[in-house]
């Protein structure tokens, strides 16, 4: 947020950051939360989605949050270099 405030942008998607998170682990977990607390959208969940999550929970985070999952690396780059 305070990215978002020192270069006076309305959003914090604005931010040239791209969020790739691998989230086998806890602490992503954890991270990926702050995020979508934050508004973040548009992050990349991978390898696989989350088992998890049901599948309404998983369709609200795509729709509300532009959530999906990694692909390969090619891919990917050319998705976040957009």
């Amino acid at each position: 947020m305070k990215l978002k405030e020192i270069f006076e942008l309305n959003d914090i998607n604005d931010l040239p950051i791209a969020y790739n998170i691998a989230w086998y682990e806890q602490k992503a977990v954890i991270v990926l939360l702050a995020l979508l607390y934050l508004g973040v959208k548009n992050i990349k969940l991978g390898p696989t989605l989350p088992g998890f999550l049901s599948p309404g929970v998983a369709n609200v985070l795509v729709e509300t949050f532009g959530i999906n999952g990694i692909t390969n690396v090619e891919d990917d780059l050319e998705q976040l270099l957009k």
